[in-house]
């Protein structure tokens, strides 16, 4: 057990470090969590620490509901109850993302869907990546951040979005989160949602009445990568 927290911690550590390494954070904003459904842990980065001044140590550990390991702990990230929610409604997820790259950040402020303009989009996402409604005051004033997982985990329900299709979110006037299999893969696809981000932005404005890309070019850029015939890459 104490082998695999601390693998967990250098990893997490790791995926953190990268994000303001990836232009994805500046400041404290961004944090990266992975779970262990095993073990019944999640480790994340420590709330309101300098990515210069952390340590694999610094890590977080608690159980799946949120709850320390250890009370001597640093505190845990105050967006910790966000991801709770998320691995308990998407079970396919091990890790999770969260930044306010500037980008993303700005489709979450303009209250919009990113649209797939692209096969660069639809390599990773298929079909748009969604913004959620906005939460109540009352959603916000009772449990903000569980109610955020909430929202996003609604989305998806309601709109019949498959997460691992679609490994990303925006929040409606907050930001974005990103998921995977592994927390390298969540944060390449906080990386790819902030590259595609600026890439429709700049598409709207070159091309104002621009539609998203036809259907048959968005099945054959996400399966041949993500498919049961997939033949993109080494695997």
């Amino acid at each position: 057990m104490e082998a695999t927290i601390q693998a967990m911690k250098q990893r997490v550590y790791e995926a953190n470090l990268s994000l303001p390494k990836s232009g994805l954070v500046k400041l404290t904003w961004g944090n990266v969590s992975e779970i262990s459904r095993e073990h019944g842990i999640i480790v994340i980065k420590p709330s309101g620490v300098a990515y210069n001044e952390m340590t694999a140590d610094d890590m977080v550990v608690t159980d799946l509901k949120g709850n320390p390991i250890d009370q001597s702990q640093l505190r845990a990230s105050s967006d910790l109850a966000t991801h709770v929610v998320l691995y308990e409604k998407f079970p396919e997820m091990n890790a999770v993302v969260h930044t306010h790259s500037t980008n993303a950040v700005k489709w979450a402020q303009a209250r919009r869907d990113i649209p797939a303009y692209g096969t660069t989009h639809a390599d990773t996402f298929y079909g748009p990546v969604p913004c959620t409604r906005q939460l109540r005051q009352s959603e916000i004033e009772s449990h903000y951040e569980r109610e955020t997982g909430n929202v996003i985990s609604e989305t998806f329900e309601k709109r019949q979005i498959d997460p691992t299709a679609c490994p990303a979110v925006i929040v409606y006037g907050h930001g974005p989160f990103t998921w995977g299999k592994t927390v390298e893969q969540a944060v390449q696809n906080s990386i790819i949602l902030e590259e595609v981000a600026a890439m429709a932005m700049g598409t709207e404005l070159l091309a104002q009445s621009i539609k998203p890309i036809d259907s048959y070019l968005l099945d054959k850029h996400f399966y041949r990568k993500h498919g049961a015939q997939a033949y993109y890459g080494q695997g």
